[in-house]
């Protein structure tokens, strides 16, 4: 069943053509080699400008602001203001400060830094010929029409062979997947080669576990939970899609293996990055239920779909009009799935996979759910793995001489007037002297 489950993955990326891996094909007017390129890099993209829901200049200067004091004092800011970082990530992360941010969320500044080296080394290496010759043939098709992937000998896919040929040395045991391609090229877009890599890791190990390998089980794991959801939260658009045998494999892989990149506008994919990488694999469901909401929420839709092809086609081609950033990423946030939800239906599903299937089974415990749980994994780890205190050096101290008792004086039964009449000699002449108890001090003489 796993090999028939990577068939149905593999399928729709090969038998698209090399244009379905534009990644925000709906930005791309045309492969015209002279057009101007727009803010995000894309030639003869339409962001050359703002959309009319872009915040202004002075809100994303406050903004720029909050994320720089953040992320001065990161480790505070996480201990005790995350909820402020997960609704700042919410609303966007200002463009000039991702680079900053995606490391430091991810966790991937601790990889680097437990790590020193290591991303050289992978790339100095000679890597696997048969990943090599694989990673070689994919690469024109990944953003063909981003400024950093036009040419062949460019520093975008070279940078992206070194990142996937260092993985898969990484990683030998999973190799590499057609669908990390875009995710590494997005990260590229943003970081240099050795903070894209360590990043690729933790989207992979952390974010994603068994999604990449060569079984792909969380992702069939993830598709059954997807159709369960569905039927908890869209009944009708369910049933329509078991009448018309569309399965979640025919399209959720391409949504979740690639984060999106290959479906949505290029500013929609950098705000859902913003959020997955803060909430973890939460944002990805409610962006697919979101996308499959808009696509066959209403009676009408589901009308103008009678068959599979429609109805993938629908799914695959959602209006623009639809996709305004703000208004999308609303509707994504406010879609009725919390974390406990997602995960008590993960449990339930995978209660109910078959015992049969080859492979490993999947391991949604490994996956950490967002940007708190991946920092305090690695705070823990960090305390458990700090150096071993060193041994107390015993000084021995010389015993103090002992010291006499000091002695009290023996004043029981004796009078202050009799203490000094034998130190001083005899007492002077005056009237006799009654009981001690008679006469206070005061009146004594001397």
């Amino acid at each position: 069943m796993a090999q028939a489950l990577g068939e149905d993955l593999v399928q729709p990326f090969e038998l698209q053509d090399d244009s379905s891996s534009l990644g925000s094909d709906s930005e791309l007017s045309g492969p015209g080699p002279y057009r101007q390129a727009d803010r995000y890099g894309f030639i003869g993209g339409s962001s050359a400008e703002p959309g009319p829901g872009h915040p202004p200049a002075d809100l994303i200067r406050q903004r720029e602001m909050k994320w720089v004091e953040m992320t001065s004092h990161w480790e505070k800011t996480m201990s005790r203001r995350y909820k402020k970082v997960k609704m700042q990530c919410r609303k966007g992360i200002p463009s000039a400060l991702r680079a900053r941010c995606w490391p430091l969320l991810c966790g991937a500044h601790v990889c680097q830094k437990n790590s020193p080296g290591t991303y050289q080394e992978l790339a100095e290496a000679p890597g696997d010929p048969q990943w090599m010759e694989t990673i070689s043939r994919d690469l024109h098709r990944q953003f063909p029409l981003h400024e950093m992937f036009v040419s062949p000998q460019g520093h975008g896919q070279q940078g992206l062979l070194q990142v996937l040929k260092a993985y898969t040395l990484h990683r030998p045991e999973q190799g590499y997947c057609q669908a990390q391609g875009p995710v590494a090229a997005v990260l590229l877009m943003h970081l240099p080669p050795e903070e894209a890599f360590w990043c690729l890791v933790q989207i992979c190990e952390v974010y994603l576990p068994g999604y990449y390998g060569p079984h792909m089980e969380a992702v069939q794991l993830d598709a059954e939970v997807f159709m369960a959801l569905l039927r908890r939260l869209l009944p009708r658009v369910h049933k329509h899609l078991q009448q018309v045998g569309v399965g979640p494999l025919l399209y959720l892989p391409e949504w979740f293996l690639c984060l999106f990149a290959r479906s949505l506008p290029f500013p929609i994919v950098l705000r859902v990055w913003d959020a997955f990488l803060s909430e973890g694999v939460k944002v990805l469901f409610r962006v697919g239920l979101t996308l499959v909401r808009l696509a066959l929420g209403t009676t009408e839709q589901r009308l103008a779909c009678p068959g599979l092809l429609e109805t993938l086609g629908a799914l695959r081609a959602i209006p623009p009009t639809q996709l305004q950033e703000e208004v999308f990423m609303s509707q994504v946030h406010s879609m009725a799935l919390s974390e406990q939800d997602l995960q008590r239906e993960i449990r339930v599903q995978l209660a109910r996979l078959p015992e049969s299937t080859s492979g490993p089974p999947p391991r949604p415990q490994a996956r950490l759910p967002g940007a708190q749980a991946i920092f305090e994994a690695q705070q823990l780890a960090g305390a458990q793995g700090a150096a071993k205190p060193e041994v107390p050096r015993i000084v021995v101290q010389p015993p103090e001489e002992p010291r006499p008792p000091r002695r009290k004086p023996q004043t029981r039964g004796k009078t202050f007037h009799g203490l000094l009449t034998r130190s001083r000699g005899p007492p002077i002449e005056g009237p006799p002297r009654s009981h001690r108890g008679s006469t206070s001090f005061l009146d004594t003489r001397f």
